[in-house]
């Protein structure tokens, strides 16, 4: 955001009003508790949560909030606060790094529905302390915080579509911003859900954190309720026109190449596209296309199989095995960005109501992996649907504690141990609480998180006969039972 923008729209502190729950805390001076009205004020009942996760101290946080919850508060709140405070707080450009701490809050939420009575809390305690460190560094990148939105802009319900779609199209932030109030104010949370889902991925920019962001935070709004989507929608909007240089309107960077393209080669799809067979030598073709093709080369095969009577769900297991393969042949943040933009866009598949949304979501998927392959440097390597199992001979849990004791010191040993149990009849659930597990208890980045519900949101999504072969690829991102626990394990359950 510009900073003449900042100063009439977005973000910096709230309000101190009733905190008597803060009384073990630093007194705060009259003046430092005086209201500033051009700070965006959330609800009153979630408003002095937020605030005390942005006014305690790090080192103090988890414990507040451990009291909090032992005198009541819902873990709902708790995540309602989380992820309002960090889009108070931490500036959503880039659509990564520090903003991290509110892209990863729902799969900490995520994580936490998944683990085991003694875990519970584990994933959004790391998520609070992740919080407090992106806020410090976003401190001392200036202090970036969200304003209230300017009121004299702010369209009326019935015009709020067009006025985003407007703003969006000119990449202008003040016509967006005020656009996406009128959307949260007007309640058609579908229709406004297919406009983001356009817009963030459109382009390939932040590596897929654009429409990650979008997926994510509607799941989370579906969980801490509508009531608190306008600042949701803000922070959104704000984040999906992040660019660098000359308005991208007014160029033609590789990074816009795709959408503009795709929604003219939508149109191409057969009427019936959402129909047709599940043919598993479509998903191979489609896997090869992804492997060496350009990114309008993998476009055009998604047209010509559909076209061809296949349905959309081959094209998908292609797409997710094409991620997978990538973290497997060069593990690091690209590759694993290809996994979660995946999860993202094929969520909004599955979600947008718009018939035009939803196919130009598939065809861009379809042409971010070569981009992401490309940028990852990757050429060649291991082929998923290829490596051979290797049988340790241990069988059940004993089986899973193996892969898990050896994944550090070679990933792809463990990714074959994993396709053997998997194949000669494993429980996967056994695995995947098992590498769930290992991530609350030592997991150290937000990526952990993030890559680990998806996989285990897209495992379901495959078709049955590539399942194993995706779950055993995961572990090239896992956590090992070697490694050391997180230092915030055992001041969470203090706290709690």
């Amino acid at each position: 955001m510009t900073g003449d923008f900042t100063r009439r729209g977005f973000m910096a502190t709230g309000a101190l009003g009733g905190l008597g729950f803060l009384a073990g805390l630093p007194p705060v001076s009259a003046q430092d508790a005086k209201l500033d009205p051009s700070i965006v004020r959330f609800r009153p009942e979630i408003e002095p949560l937020v605030r005390l996760l942005e006014e305690t101290p790090r080192e103090r946080l988890l414990e507040e909030v451990g009291a909090k919850i032992r005198g009541g508060t819902t873990h709902r709140e708790i995540v309602a606060a989380l992820l309002l405070a960090g889009i108070r707080n931490i500036q959503p450009r880039p659509v990564g790094f520090k903003f991290h701490a509110v892209l990863v809050v729902n799969s900490a939420h995520l994580a936490s529905l998944n683990a085991p009575d003694s875990d519970r809390w584990l994933p959004v305690f790391w998520a609070l302390d992740q919080f407090k460190s992106s806020q410090a560094r976003d401190k001392q990148a200036g202090d970036w915080t969200m304003e209230s939105v300017y009121e004299p802009a702010v369209p009326s319900a019935d015009r709020a579509a067009a006025a985003f779609s407007m703003g969006m199209d000119a990449w202008d932030t003040g016509c967006a911003d005020t656009a996406a109030a009128a959307l949260a104010r007007g309640g058609d949370t579908q229709a406004a859900f297919d406009l983001f889902c356009r817009y963030g991925a459109r382009d390939y920019r932040d590596i897929g954190h654009k429409a990650i962001y979008v997926a994510n935070s509607w799941r989370l709004l579906h969980v801490i309720g509508w009531q608190h989507a306008e600042a949701v929608l803000r922070s959104l909007s704000y984040a999906l026109l992040a660019h660098d240089g000359v308005n991208p309107a007014e160029r033609d960077a590789l990074a816009d190449r795709p959408g503009r393209k795709n929604q003219e080669r939508l149109r191409e799809l057969r009427a019936t596209w959402n129909g047709g067979e599940n043919r598993p030598e479509a998903a191979a073709d489609m896997l090869a296309a992804l492997r060496t093709g350009t990114w309008d080369e993998a476009a055009a095969k998604v047209v010509a199989l559909i076209n061809a009577g296949s349905s959309p769900q081959p094209v998908w297991d292609a797409m997710f095995q094409a991620a997978a393969e990538l973290l497997m042949r060069k593990p690091g943040i690209v590759a694993l960005h290809a996994c979660t933009t995946t999860n993202a866009l094929h969520y909004a598949f599955h979600h947008a109501a718009s018939d035009e949304t939803r196919r130009f979501l598939m065809l861009q998927n379809a042409s971010f992996l070569p981009l992401f392959r490309d940028d990852a440097g990757v050429t060649d390597g291991v082929q998923i649907d290829t490596f051979e199992p290797v049988p340790d001979g241990k069988p059940g849990p004993e089986a899973v504690e193996e892969i898990f004791s050896g994944l550090a010191s070679d990933r792809l040993m463990a990714a074959r141990r994993t396709l053997a149990y998997l194949d000669a009849g494993g429980d996967p659930k056994t695995f995947v609480d098992a590498a769930q597990r290992l991530i609350y208890l030592k997991g150290t980045d937000s990526h952990d998180y993030k890559f680990s519900s998806a996989i285990i949101e897209d495992w379901h999504a495959l078709s049955p006969a590539f399942r194993n072969r995706f779950l055993a690829a995961s572990v090239h991102w896992l956590k090992g039972s070697s490694a050391p626990d997180s230092t915030l394990v055992a001041r969470t359950r203090a706290a709690l």
